[in-house]
């Protein structure tokens, strides 16, 4: 039987960027079967992109406007 712990170290909503493209910022839309579905934030009306937890990272915080990861309802 399949435990209910949630294993996703992101939540929905959550401010992400990938590893590959650090500067890009994604808006987590789900998290289905370990495999996190994302939107690009500066274009919310393209298509989603699909990582797995290892290629996402939170954003580095921009020290000189104090910004931090976010989350977005």
């Amino acid at each position: 039987m399949r435990s209910s712990i949630i294993d996703n170290k992101f939540k929905e909503g959550e401010v992400v960027c990938a590893r590959v493209d650090p500067g890009q910022r994604l808006v987590i839309r789900r998290y289905n079967d370990r495999i996190y579905y994302c939107k690009i934030q500066a274009s919310p009306g393209t298509n989603e992109l699909v990582y797995f937890e290892r290629e996402l990272m939170p954003p580095a915080e921009n020290k000189a406007s104090g910004e931090k990861t976010q989350i977005i309802k």
